[in-house]
């Protein structure tokens, strides 16, 4: 399975990294990204099976990286995982259709959002 995560912070980077490979019994291949910019690049580069998304990124935010994203493959799994619990966040990543919406203080919902995703 190749997982992309797409965090600015480089150990939340670590801390998903961790919580992904934790959660498979199997090899993976963890794609890592700074910024919106460099995911829609790596995206096309690699064509992960899931990206875990930040929305507070520079140079282009995750929800714009998101839209990038599904131009260039519609059918993409994406997972945010944000500090930012809001209703209008929640709405946006609803219409964008995600497969998940996950706050960073509950990160263990994560594992069984990516189990779902990969059966």
């Amino acid at each position: 399975m190749k997982i992309m995560i797409v965090e600015d912070h480089a150990d939340m980077r670590r801390m998903l990294n961790n919580i992904v490979t934790s959660a498979f019994n199997e090899p993976m291949e963890i794609i890592e990204c700074r910024d919106g910019g460099e995911s829609v690049r790596a995206y096309a580069a690699h064509h992960p099976d899931c990206v875990l998304m930040d929305l507070q990124l520079k140079n282009m935010n995750g929800f714009r990286a998101i839209e990038k994203i599904y131009e260039h493959d519609a059918e993409a799994k994406v997972i945010i995982v944000t500090s930012f619990d809001t209703p209008l966040f929640r709405e946006r990543a609803k219409a964008l259709h995600t497969k998940g919406f996950v706050c960073k203080d509950r990160l263990s919902d994560l594992q069984q959002l990516l189990h779902n995703i990969s059966i």
